[in-house]
């Protein structure tokens, strides 16, 4: 098959890359299956979920670092299941950056550049290197040595060596893991600051979820190495379709019970004690069937005095997060969940003290009522 890519003219919105029904097995063992994805053009894209749901299998596809046992990988329209990582317009930032240590930074940057045939003349690669040194705001570093950098500065190398080449996917395969907290979140600003000035899409592996949440455009839920769901950060965080993926996504209160009344949009779940609760179902779901009513800790109120529908409760623990207190709170029915105050609401309150007899509460129809994964 013909190696070389050629641009795909019919529309600006066509997809930039495609899963369609892509699998790997390794014998047995399954790494990803059935999976189907369309990718826009110019987007962050992230890929989310445990160790072993197939994340990191399905950037390697796409890499071409694995060939699918079935199904087909699609760039720019065309299918490259055989095409090599280094013919595709792709390039790979991995965890541990595997830049390579004898180089100084410009050899590693240019490294890509000189493998090309024909190879660019020296003087076209001195300025593309200078040009991504500058982007990665790493001006002057060309002569440095690798092991004289820290490791924020090795992954500005790793990331100005991939972009040096104009991909038109750059593969993030969990960059940031190494770095501490602080600095991490520094990387993932300058991240979506560089996709955005450069307006490649970037793909994006992670098990992390705030780091998902913070950056990307869409979000990819895998579990099993399957695709659970795909939608925006805001859509997954409010509207997950299964248990599981409101439980990957933020932190969340899950009361388990049996449907009892579906009408108008609005279902009532019976808990533990005979307890009602009513919310939305994001899929369909029937009278009589179990499942579970999922509640985020923000959505809780609590207070002294009871008002409404509300539930009495024992505060089990307190931690504060500086913006918003969270409470581990108990109820002889419910039993334990997590209460998200803010500051504001909190001051109103008084505060709360491991101990303390209070009242939580939500509003009616706050609950998202979720069908058994």
């Amino acid at each position: 098959m013909e190696s070389n890519l050629k641009p795909f003219s019919e529309t600006q919105a066509a997809p930039i890359a495609e899963l369609r029904g892509a699998s790997k097995h390794y014998g047995a063992v399954v790494a990803a299956e059935g999976l189907n994805l369309a990718i826009r053009r110019g987007e962050f894209l992230s890929f989310l979920g445990p160790s072993g749901c197939g994340k990191t299998t399905a950037l390697r596809m796409l890499a071409g670092f694995e060939t699918p046992t079935s199904g087909d990988i699609l760039l720019d329209g065309q299918r490259v299941n055989d095409v090599p990582p280094h013919q595709r317009p792709v390039n790979m930032v991995f965890q541990h950056y595997a830049l390579f240590p004898h180089l100084t930074v410009a050899q590693n940057i240019g490294y890509g550049l000189r493998q090309r045939r024909p190879r660019p003349p020296e003087t076209e690669i001195a300025r593309a290197v200078d040009q991504a040194l500058e982007t990665v705001r790493m001006p002057g570093f060309g002569p440095r040595r690798i092991w004289e950098m820290s490791g924020g500065q090795q992954q500005r190398v790793a990331l100005a060596r991939a972009i040096v080449n104009q991909p038109k996917l750059l593969l993030l395969d969990e960059p940031m893991a190494a770095l501490d907290k602080k600095l991490r979140r520094e990387m993932q600003i300058e991240l979506q600051t560089l996709q955005r000035q450069l307006g490649i899409t970037f793909i994006l592996v992670t098990h992390d979820q705030e780091e998902a949440l913070s950056m990307s455009d869409r979000i990819c839920i895998m579990r099993g190495g399957r695709i659970v769901q795909v939608g925006s950060p805001r859509e997954l965080y409010d509207r997950p379709t299964t248990r599981y993926v409101a439980d990957f996504v933020g932190k969340s209160n899950f009361f388990a019970g049996k449907v009892t009344k579906v009408a108008a949009g609005r279902t009532e779940l019976a808990v533990a004690a005979g307890r009602q609760i009513a919310g939305v179902a994001p899929v369909d779901i029937a009278v009589g069937q179990t499942a579970t009513a999922s509640l985020r800790p923000e959505q809780i109120a609590l207070s002294r005095e009871t008002a409404g529908q509300t539930v009495p409760v024992e505060v089990i623990n307190r931690i504060f997060l500086g913006e918003h207190t969270e409470y581990l709170v108990r109820n002889i029915d419910l039993g334990d969940f997590l209460v998200l105050v803010s500051r504001q609401a909190e001051a109103s309150e008084g505060g709360f003290e491991p101990g303390d007899q209070a009242f939580a509460s939500w509003t009616d129809g706050a609950a998202l009522i979720l069908s058994d994964d």
